[in-house]
């Protein structure tokens, strides 16, 4: 028992080791949106906005705000697609660009029903690009969501990076909100495990076939979304961001990258809020396999729970060895969580409690599971998805 014990602590060593120094280096959390730098066209690119908002009532002011006073010196305008709202989103959104500079730059499109086939999200997200495309057809779209407030430099920084580089689509996962207990221990464990899913350099690099975006926050040439035929090829998909990368990098280069100014303004002030967070895509994000749910579970296990159970078990039985091998993974494991977690201002004992973080996640994995299993996966908005059943 006990050379199986010290063999599991080695194996997890081995695999951190692999993880710091051949996977992507995604743990640096280093790909950020520079500054403008020497980018100063004398016509700047049109940009659209792209709001898809559902019963967004509480956050939609600060979400539209934030794009009517942007200091983006081309033309820019905002479409809200109010996706069958029940409460008062769009006239919130009229009455918060009412006295702003910008306000004949909104226009709220009432969203038609849900056809067969579709997600909510990615259905209105159609219909503004078909409005864009029959009117203004500008050079950029950004697909942005309700609960997103953007800094005043946002969009200038995003069409610099994306016209510097030549780049079709450029995208943020956004500052998410951690202010809350469960948002400060569970939130950035949430951008890591995205960023080892997806390497952020692996999928700024074009000769990977590493895709990624973030749906927050999504800059995309407007050729590029007409060259993929708008949100048509991933209507069905629940991870509709990610979908979305595969779908134009498969034409043109992308970038994807971390933000500290760009925010989400959704609050996850408990634990089920943020279980029902997670719940709504994990078991898609597994393909609905049972095998990779196992797979999944003995590999959470592997990686994250057998450094601090070897360390803390090598000293109870009195085994130097693997109590240090233990403690080398535990360790290894803290010092790649470390720069995201910093991202966030959190604490560096937090890094000691990614085991206790991923036990978490698993069990909300599980959970996803079994709400498809019965019925009851991808529930948003009002709206269940699942495998098949849209």
């Amino acid at each position: 028992m006990e050379n199986v014990l010290l063999a599991l602590t080695v194996v997890a060593a081995v695999v951190w080791i692999g993880l710091l120094l051949f996977w992507g280096q995604f743990w640096r959390a280093d790909q950020r949106l520079d500054a403008l730098g020497n980018y100063s066209p004398e016509d700047w690119p049109s940009v659209a906005v792209v709001i898809p908002a559902r019963n967004e009532a509480e956050l939609i002011g600060k979400a539209v705000r934030s794009h009517l006073t942007q200091s983006y010196p081309g033309d820019l305008s905002v479409v809200l697609v109010d996706d069958q709202s029940t409460d008062d989103t769009a006239k919130i959104a009229a009455q918060t660009a009412q006295g702003l500079k910008n306000s004949d730059s909104l226009t709220i499109l009432p969203g038609k029903p849900l056809p067969a086939g579709w997600t909510g999200k990615l259905w209105a997200m159609e219909q503004g690009f078909r409005h864009l495309q029959q009117r203004l057809r500008p050079d950029y779209v950004l697909f942005t969501d309700a609960d997103i407030e953007h800094h005043s430099a946002s969009m200038q920084q995003l069409v610099a990076k994306a016209e510097t580089e030549k780049l079709d689509l450029v995208s943020l996962m956004v500052q998410l909100r951690a202010q809350s207990f469960w948002e400060k221990l569970l939130i950035p464990a949430f951008v890591f495990f995205f960023q080892m899913l997806y390497p952020f350099p692996w999928v700024n690099n074009f000769n990977k076939k590493t895709a990624a975006a973030a749906g927050g926050c999504a800059l995309i040439r407007f050729s590029a979304l007409e060259r993929i035929n708008g949100l048509q090829p991933i209507r069905q998909a629940l991870i509709d961001d990610c979908a979305l990368g595969a779908a134009v990098k498969a034409g043109g280069p992308i970038w994807l990258g971390l933000s500290e100014k760009t925010r989400s303004l959704r609050p996850y002030p408990n634990l089920q809020s943020i279980w029902q967070m997670v719940t709504r895509s994990a078991y898609t994000q597994l393909n609905y396999s049972p095998w990779l749910l196992v797979g999944t579970v003995l590999g959470m296990a592997l990686v994250y729970w057998v450094p601090p159970l070897g360390f803390i078990a090598g000293l109870a039985l009195g085994k130097p060895m693997i109590a240090l091998v233990g403690l080398v993974a535990w360790l290894l494991m803290a010092r790649a969580y470390w720069p995201t977690l910093k991202l966030y201002d959190g604490s560096p004992l937090l890094a000691l409690a990614l085991p206790l973080i991923a036990l978490l996640y698993s069990l909300m994995t599980l959970d996803s599971a079994y709400r498809h299993w019965i019925g009851q996966g991808g529930a948003w908005k009002g709206r269940i998805y699942s495998d098949g059943n849209l």
